[in-house]
């Protein structure tokens, strides 16, 4: 009787939200670029009279719901001319906007979108976006624009050392960074060892890098994510834009398959300083290629088709005693959908492969090894009201890893064919990201990941007793390799070990006023892959390896709190925040550990655990003639491996000890100041703390040989790393809009010949006797020139 007593209430509370829910109504659309009709990432729409707003995601499609009035909306992007209209909302409306670039000048340069008072009130935190035309203008070595050297410039982002490839991300390892290009794993980012990155920004459309706060979108790394999308290409007219440097030069043309409904852009890039060098009687070769392609077609209104692909090689060679080539090739395949006005959904197949061959005539041998996957992924985002939208979505990916194929050369007759065991892997996942905005004050985002890895089976796996690969020798206090009891055989089909991991994410924004909010966020994260290195960066050389039966996966647990603070109508802002984080099972290697040709990998290796934490502050100017950002990070990144029964030593005696990317303090000044409408200056002065080294503290004398003594693992520094840079970019008609346009880069990387270590070596002088130390410096000062231009 209750209960039908309360019927006709909880009838009319249906009645009464149905109403109101038929009052709400929803605008969508795509936002372009007027001239090119590029779809745009991250564009503000905006309603100011109530506060409300939304923005474009990666296909430049945007879903608001709101109730039933009139108002004034405002479309903003950095770089566009803004749109206000007035909007009569009474019925479900798609809206298309073209925007138009406030100037066709070449020389605009920021570092994130002034996105005014958005960026209070997201939850989004610990992310930094650079443009194509911001990376261009930062001076950089040999005058190639690079965008791995561009994010080291950010707060809380290092690299390894000059000449060195990847990057370190608030003390993680290079291996711990998921980089994408189109959704496609990157796992080498650099050309020649390290000078250049594999990027070529006349060819990347949005760049986000994602330090903590990291969405249940992205998985499979534990310290960072860095998402690149390259353009889709001009489906309105034909253009052309490149550049000429002094030791390489890149070519993008882009144009329409049909107008206004397919696009194509293809794009080169290549190094060519290898000519001159038989003019100086040396036969050493070394250059790269990389070429970036994409096809778009608009098949409907609800329907788009993308077809993207990167091909890039290295080639290394010494006289005819040494040949090196590497490099990776990916091939994306996307279809977008728009279900309705309120959901969007993207399905992708995608190819990745690094490639990493080598051939040494001296000893007579060929290299292969590499990676590859393929990658199934189904992604959704549902508007479901002005307050709360969804994410959602799953991805498969299969892994083949070749460790290595030795090969004896033609003229061998002593080398045997060896090849290293290859291994095969799959890794599942689906997600829910939730954005939920609770009050104009106080908004959320929290998801959920659940990762599935499936070692798969191989031709030959180890058997060891205790199923410990690694023995500890109590008498010698030292680990050495366990010896095989035995081995077993496995179908691909079969699994050998299995791991399932939840990972819940939460990021949260209070706003304190207008201007002000504070943040915070927690990530658990996964990472099932394992770069095998004897570096502290990495080279083509290092091998991946799956976990495993005995490798486990790195789990990782990050705390993140921050202050945001806008000044002067946004002219100024200011982003401090501070984070903590532990990882699980990162390995680290026994005295001695050889990773090349290493069938048994898993006898070299203990598992151990990191942490990092630290302070970041990042003070920018976004408008004026002069323009530009401070970030400052302090922090401390350590390991510690511990001995696994109370008999063994770990490693340093199971203490602490500093990682090879720990750099205490790390300062950037980055600036631009437009002097007049032709010539732009532009500076950046690094200073960091010297990284972690081990050098030798005592040394025996064994059968007349000196046997140098070390101390524990990195104990030592290299000496304060700093240097300053500076360029001018000179554009000779900075008004012409149509034609050829152009504009002239001069540059002076380190400006005052700092001789900065990369790393310092310890011999005995062949004349003297005597112990030395010898460093390796790879830049001192080194001018550059390049022509850009676009037509």
């Amino acid at each position: 009787m209750k209960l039908i007593s309360w019927l006709p209430f909880i009838f009319c509370c249906f009645i009464i939200s149905n109403v109101l829910a038929q009052e709400k109504y929803t605008i969508s659309g795509i936002i372009t670029d007027k001239k090119s009709n590029e779809t745009l990432i991250g564009v503000n729409v905006i309603f100011p009279e109530i506060q409300a707003g939304t923005s474009t995601n990666a296909y430049g499609f945007y879903s608001i719901t709101l109730p039933k009035s009139t108002y004034k909306l405002v479309i903003s992007y950095l770089g566009f001319s803004s749109v206000v209209e007035t909007i009569s909302l009474t019925q479900n409306i798609t809206k298309n906007f073209s925007l138009l670039e406030t100037s066709e000048s070449l020389d605009e340069i920021v570092i994130t979108e002034n996105i005014e008072k958005l960026n209070i009130r997201t939850p989004q935190m610990s992310v930094n976006k650079l443009t194509s035309s911001s990376i261009k203008e930062i001076p950089v070595v040999m005058g190639e624009p690079d965008i791995i050297k561009a994010i080291t410039l950010l707060p809380g982002v290092t690299n390894a050392g000059e000449g060195t490839s990847g990057f370190n991300v608030r003390g993680g390892a290079a291996d711990q960074n998921l980089i994408l290009l189109d959704e496609a794993t990157i796992y080498n980012s650099s050309h020649l060892f390290g000078f250049f990155s594999v990027f070529n920004p006349d060819a990347v459309k949005d760049l986000k890098l994602y330090k903590g706060g990291i969405p249940a979108r992205y998985g499979g790394r534990v310290s960072s994510v860095l998402d690149i999308y390259q353009k889709d290409g001009n489906s309105n007219a034909f253009h052309v834009n490149g550049g000429i440097g002094l030791v390489s030069s890149r070519l993008l043309a882009e144009g329409p398959l049909k107008k206004d409904k397919g696009a194509f852009l293809f794009g080169g890039r290549s190094s060519y300083a290898h000519l001159f060098l038989p003019i100086f009687d040396i036969n050493n070769i070394a250059y790269f290629y990389d070429l970036n392609t994409k096809l778009s077609y608009k098949l409907n209104s609800r329907n788009n088709i993308f077809l993207s692909g990167y091909f890039g090689r290295d080639v290394f060679r010494i006289n005819d005693a040494f040949e090196n080539t590497y490099g990776n090739s990916i091939l994306n395949f996307r279809w977008n959908h728009l279900f309705s006005d309120k959901l969007f959904s993207n399905l992708s197949f995608i190819y990745s492969d690094y490639y990493y061959g080598l051939k040494l005539n001296f000893v007579e041998f060929n290299w292969d090894s590499g990676i590859k996957n393929f990658n199934f992924k189904y992604d959704f985002k549902h508007y479901l009201s002005n307050k709360l939208k969804l994410q959602y979505g799953l991805n498969s990916i299969y892994y083949k890893f070749n460790p290595g194929d030795i090969k004896p050369t033609e003229e061998s007759s002593v080398i045997n064919p060896l090849k290293l065991i290859d291994k095969y892997a799959f890794e599942n996942a689906i997600y829910l990201d939730i954005e939920h905005k609770l009050s104009d004050k106080l908004a959320w985002s929290y998801g959920l990941r659940f990762s599935s890895f499936y070692r798969m089976g191989q031709s030959e796996l180890n058997i060891y007793e205790n199923n410990q690969a690694v023995v500890f020798n109590n008498d010698f206090k030292i680990y050495t390799k366990a010896n095989p009891i035995g081995t077993k055989s496995f179908k691909k089909s079969h699994i050998i070990k299995s791991f399932y991991n939840m990972e819940p994410r939460l990021s949260l924004a209070y706003k304190l006023n207008n201007s002000t909010s504070i943040k915070g966020s927690y990530n658990k994260m996964t990472q099932y892959l394992h770069l095998l290195s004897n570096t502290n960066s990495p080279t083509p050389l290092d091998v991946w390896a799956p976990s495993g039966k005995y490798i486990k996966p790195q789990l990782l647990n990050q705390f993140a709190i921050g202050y945001f603070k806008n000044f002067n109508q946004n002219n100024y802002s200011l982003e401090l925040e501070s984070f903590y984080k532990t990882v699980k099972n990162r390995i680290d290697y026994i005295d001695g550990a050889d990773l090349i040709a290493n069938n048994a990998i898993e006898q070299v290796i203990l598992n151990g655990r990191a942490k990092a934490y630290g302070v970041e502050i990042l003070i920018k100017k976004n408008e004026g003639d002069f323009k530009g950002w401070l970030a400052y990070t302090l922090s401390k990144s350590e390991q510690q491996t511990k001995g696994r029964t109370p008999n063994e030593i770990g490693i340093n005696n199971g203490q602490w000890y500093n990682t090879p990317y720990d750099k205490t303090h790390d300062i950037s000044l980055t600036g631009s100041y437009q002097w007049n409408e032709k010539w732009k200056l532009n500076s950046n002065f690094l200073l960091q703390t010297g990284q972690p080294t081990t050098f030798p503290n005592a040394q025996y004398i064994y059968n007349g040989i000196n046997i140098p003594n070390f101390s524990n693992r990195n104990t030592n520094r290299l000496p304060t790393y700093h240097r300053l840079d500076l360029s001018a970019t000179f554009t000779p008609k900075h008004q012409k809009t149509n034609g050829l346009q152009s504009y002239w880069v001069f540059g002076i990387y380190n400006i005052y010949n700092r001789r900065n270590a990369a790393s310092i070596a310890f011999a005995g002088n062949n004349e003297t006797g005597a112990n030395e130390a010898t460093r390796l410096s790879i830049f001192g000062i080194v001018p550059s020139i390049s022509y850009n231009f676009k037509f």
